[in-house]
């Protein structure tokens, strides 16, 4: 082996080297960014009402006709309250994950869509439309109204006892997973969660 030859194999290892330390390296501060970083969860964007406040009470009658009791006590079941609109772009982008969301949980969660739109043919055409049937719809603006609802998609998430668990403007499915997880927690919201861990 020529000497030529037998320094760019030591330059090769060299730079092997040095590459496997950054690649570490780079490794290392991945996670550290990973750990800094928290889910987010539903941004709660008013304080009209707050976890922990007695939620509505109320009966209303859903578009196919049914009669829907929002809040009280509930033996063993929490209620989720979805607010949207027809009209929404990003409700309609969530209607799969809500669907989803209410197969998942519905051995302890009960969904009800809500809205306080009046033409009540373009709620139809949106229950068709997203496949929603089988999910109780009311429209109510005095519901949306006593739980401070000011922009969608809102869920707020009653326990059993008609008690507000969480809250929050719902933009995809981590939003909506996260209305669970802090009630399954006992916090009001993931943040807090961290925030204590």
């Amino acid at each position: 082996m020529t000497g030529f030859a037998l320094a760019s194999q030591i330059m090769l290892w060299i730079a092997v080297g040095v590459l496997g330390v950054l690649v570490m390296a780079l490794a290392r501060q991945v996670g550290v960014l990973h750990e800094r970083i928290a889910p987010a969860g539903a941004l709660t964007l008013h304080q009209k009402v707050s976890v922990g406040d007695k939620g509505p009470e109320m009966e209303l009658t859903a578009l196919d006709g049914a009669r829907v009791r929002i809040g009280g006590r509930r033996e063993g079941r929490s209620q989720l309250l979805f607010f949207l609109s027809p009209d929404c772009p990003i409700c309609k982008t969530l209607m799969p994950v809500l669907r989803s969301a209410a197969r998942a949980e519905a051995g302890w969660v009960d969904t009800v869509l809500a809205s306080d739109g009046e033409d009540e043919a373009e709620h139809r055409r949106l229950v068709m439309k997203q496949e929603l049937a089988g999910i109780p719809y009311v429209l109510s603006e005095t519901l949306g109204r006593s739980l401070g609802v000011s922009k969608l998609p809102y869920a707020v998430l009653l326990d059993e006892q008609g008690r507000i668990a969480s809250l929050g403007l719902i933009n995809n499915r981590e939003h909506l997973e996260s209305l669970f997880e802090a009630k399954e927690r006992g916090v009001a919201s993931i943040q807090q969660f961290l925030a204590g861990a």
